[in-house]
């Protein structure tokens, strides 16, 4: 054998062995750096899980929601899955000269096909920079790090061309319709003599192998860890309903020493591990930062922005406790403070390198990491999640910080605190008597709005426990909104009751904003009435008290269907138990609230209602369904006043106004009440009214009667 093809082999071997060696050690490094994390239960039905994996993964059903990067992206996948059995051939070529993989009367189809491939994927390399550097789309970082993996890409497709256009320059081949591409390369150096070529395709050979390995060591070190850490995410993340989130265990081991106390996550190694693959999943492609209705408005908060901060400081902290290198080759990255931390936790001989490791284990997650403010700006919403093409959760870790803050350091901003405290002592937010819940029966004493007790008093029973909430309670405007419900139910002979003042507050406020505790204490209350009264079917105005019954409350024990009322209206309207005739003449823009929508996935039937109402025109806004931006009522932001940036209702009544509408709908009491204070804040409360579902079909059957259709 030709010495030089042997010691080419030997040098193969050397950097190949090398580099898989790095790229072995740096992934055994994350995977130590998550085990840091609480356990977590692995469950559900594999078939489900596989599915999923097909769909996100494979389906890239996330990443198309943006056209045009899903398309880039779609071309890079598949391109480079499928290029590297072209990459296979070409090391072959340079191991074995005038020999390809065996693959018989196949192989010219095979060649033609991976320079298709090459094609597609440069086609890709230069849109996405494009993207990125010409076009300048906010939600891409740019600079020498967000583009390193395009010069990767880029230079191992051109280098395969040339080198397979020098192979045939070399050999004396003639061009074919198998290689358009290097036949033309080949074309334009044909006068180059066969060492030049030889020399000049070991070149292309060696530049593809080296960037090859290069590239395999670079993806678990940099945000495109998402190519291994993304489709693990997607396979092993939760099967709970979107959102759901888990309750604390209050249970204290009385020889635990109280210090050591604390609810939430107030340090990273609090987090799961499957919270933790999170951090290393995500791609650093701003979509869920893009939609953030926080940072929309200025706010501090960014998606994209908080994960890789709880990241980064993951792999800090990951290596002062493991003492292993967080960057390979160490040699090249001995200066770096991760690798600095690692080796000072290897040797924590000297008193400095104690203090250092130290520093980094005392840090503080909230405060040094994370800024309460970002925390607070959160309205919980989960456009953020829905963006996602790896399907992060981002919402879960915000309520575990919270909880961290106001159930251990007890901290909590004052506008929210005395909603809690109102919560508490009255059960509902304003502090207002409970004895008073049930009065807003008043407002039409012709509708028959029974208690369970009355029911129970008279003999009868009831269908429904219609749960009023505290808007629906004592909010004066959401009021209206639980009295036409409650009219359309008499219309549809439905028999329903409410708690009255037994009703409690749901406890969404408390949960979403960090008390657990007091969620907890409402949610044993609540189960005693609806075990009291054998509640087997709940209805509600309310999509956050909905979701939480729906949802959360099975973890202490409800078993009753929950409903939300568009979801009713909508059936009975088919069944023909309710028939608007009056003719609504509006222009209606529908607002999708996010805990209907995205936590429920309940959008058709509130447009369903009102399709069937006579003379409404139904359009719809640029952000709808479920990219359909947040009022900024949620996570209880209602209950605090917005301290930076623009308000998140103002912005979101801007995108309603844009289609010219004469009515703004919504099937949510805290959605309407945002909405209504942004057409005030606007100045078009005259012009644009603002009413929910229930309302508007109220209005066609009860007050327009008198215009009705032929």
């Amino acid at each position: 054998m030709n010495p030089l093809l042997i010691a080419n082999w030997i040098l193969f071997l050397g950097v190949t062995i090398y580099g898989l060696y790095l790229f072995v050690r740096v992934v055994r490094t994350r995977i130590a750096y998550i085990k840091m994390g609480r356990k977590f239960e692995f469950d559900g039905d594999l078939k489900e899980r596989l599915q999923r994996v097909w769909v996100n993964v494979f389906g890239q059903k996330k990443l198309l929601k943006d056209k045009k990067s899903g398309a880039i992206h779609v071309m890079m996948f598949y391109g480079f899955l499928l290029v590297q059995f072209g990459a296979i051939d070409f090391i072959w070529k340079g191991l074995a000269p005038q020999s390809h993989l065996p693959l018989g009367p196949f192989y010219e189809g095979f060649v033609f096909f991976q320079e298709l491939v090459t094609l597609t994927i440069l086609v890709a390399v230069i849109w996405a920079f494009y993207r990125r550097y010409i076009e300048k789309l906010v939600r891409l970082k740019r600079g020498f790090k967000a583009g390193l993996v395009l010069i990767f890409i880029g230079t191992l497709m051109v280098s395969v061309l040339v080198g397979n256009g020098m192979s045939l320059v070399w050999f004396g081949y003639d061009g074919a319709w198998t290689e358009p591409v290097a036949t033309i390369i080949a074309s334009a150096f044909y006068w180059v003599p066969p060492v030049v070529a030889a020399t000049i395709f070991y070149v292309m050979w060696w530049v593809h192998l080296l960037i090859l390995l290069t590239f395999m060591v670079y993806v678990p070190q940099s945000k495109h860890a998402h190519l291994i850490a993304g489709p693990a995410n997607v396979f092993l993340s939760r099967q709970d309903p979107p959102g759901k989130l888990q309750p604390i265990d209050f249970e204290i081991d009385e020889e635990a020493d109280e210090e050591e106390v604390s609810f939430g996550v107030g340090k990273i190694e609090d987090f799961n591990q499957l919270q933790m693959i999170d951090f290393y999943a995500c791609v650093e492609c701003g979509r869920c930062t893009n939609v953030c209705p926080a940072s929309g408005s200025g706010k501090m908060l960014s998606p994209m922005d908080l994960i890789v901060k709880l990241r980064d400081h993951l792999t800090e902290k990951g290596a002062a406790v493991t003492g292993q290198s967080p960057w390979v080759p160490a040699y090249a990255f001995s200066g770096t403070e991760g690798n600095t931390l690692a080796q000072m936790a290897r040797s924590q001989g000297t008193d400095e390198a104690a203090a250092s490791v130290e520093a980094v284990n005392n840090k503080s997650l909230i405060g040094d990491v994370i800024t309460e403010e970002e925390l607070w700006a959160c309205t919980t919403c989960r456009n953020c999640e829905d963006a996602c093409p790896v399907m992060n959760e981002h919402v879960d870790k915000i309520i575990d910080l919270r909880r961290y803050l106001v159930l251990t350091e007890g901290k909590m901003d004052p506008d929210g605190q005395r909603a809690m405290m109102n919560i508490e002592r009255q059960g509902n937010p304003w502090g207002l008597s409970k004895k008073e819940r049930e009065d807003w029966r008043s407002l039409d004493e012709d509708v028959h709005i029974p208690t369970v007790k009355e029911l129970k008093k008279s003999g009868e029973d009831f269908e429904y426990l219609f749960w009023v909430s505290s808007m629906g309670s004592y909010d004066n405007r959401s009021q209206k909104i639980a009295m036409a419900f409650a009219k359309l139910m008499n219309a549809a002979g439905v028999k329903f009751a409410i708690l009255g003042n037994k009703e409690q507050n749901s406890g969404d406020t408390a949960r979403r904003m960090g008390n657990e505790f007091l969620f907890q204490e409402l949610a044993e209350k609540n189960m005693k009435e609806f075990t009291k009264h054998d509640v087997k079917k709940i209805i509600t105005i309310d999509p956050h008290a909905y979701n939480i019954f729906k949802n959360e409350y099975t973890d202490f024990g409800l078993e009753a269907e929950v409903y939300h009322h568009t979801e009713m209206l909508a059936e009975w309207l088919k069944e023909g138990r309710l028939k608007p005739e009056g003719v609504v003449n509006e222009k209606i823009t529908y607002h999708d609230s996010c805990y209907l929508g995205r936590y429920n996935e309940v959008y058709q039937p509130p447009r369903e209602v009102l399709e069937m109402i006579p003379g409404v025109e139904v359009v719809e806004m640029k952000r709808n369904r479920s990219n359909g931006m947040c009022c900024g009522a949620g996570g209880g932001m209602m209950w605090m006043e917005e301290k930076s940036g623009n308000r998140v209702n103002v912005a979101r009544t801007e995108q309603a106004l844009e289609v010219e509408p004469t009515m703004i709908s919504s099937g949510c009491p805290f959605c309407l009440t945002m909405l209504s204070d942004g057409t005030k804040a606007k100045e078009v409360e005259e012009e644009v009214s603002t009413m929910d579902i229930a309302e508007i079909l109220a209005k066609s059957m009860f007050e327009n009667t008198g215009e009705k259709t032929a």
